[in-house]
């Protein structure tokens, strides 16, 4: 069932970074940033279920989730400013999270 939760958030999290793409991509900074602070970023740690989802977590694992959880809020706040480039930078930092963690950690 833990696992189910896990690949659920993960899948919505890449689902996000899509919607995150798409509104950067028609000029929707102020909406990418909301889509990133509410399913991505420290705000959505609550509707994830972290806190119960962290003990199941390799230490590793843990340290990778919370990186991307504060890059994404990082983004949100940059994503405001209004300018694009800087925000597509800040994202980097947010898909690094998750490459980190998917290289080293597999759900079986």
């Amino acid at each position: 069932m833990m696992q189910a939760h896990m690949l659920s958030n993960m899948r919505d999290h890449l689902r996000s970074i899509d919607a995150i793409l798409v509104s950067m991509g028609k000029g929707e900074l102020d909406k990418a940033a909301d889509i990133a602070e509410q399913r991505l970023g420290m705000s959505s740690l609550e509707a994830h279920g972290a806190a119960h989802m962290a003990g199941f977590m390799p230490e590793g694992m843990r340290r990778a989730g919370t990186a991307m959880h504060k890059a994404a809020s990082r983004f949100a706040l940059k994503a405001q400013e209004g300018e694009p480039v800087a925000a597509y930078k800040m994202l980097a930092d947010v898909t690094s999270a998750c490459v980190a963690c998917h290289s080293a950690y597999r759900i079986r």
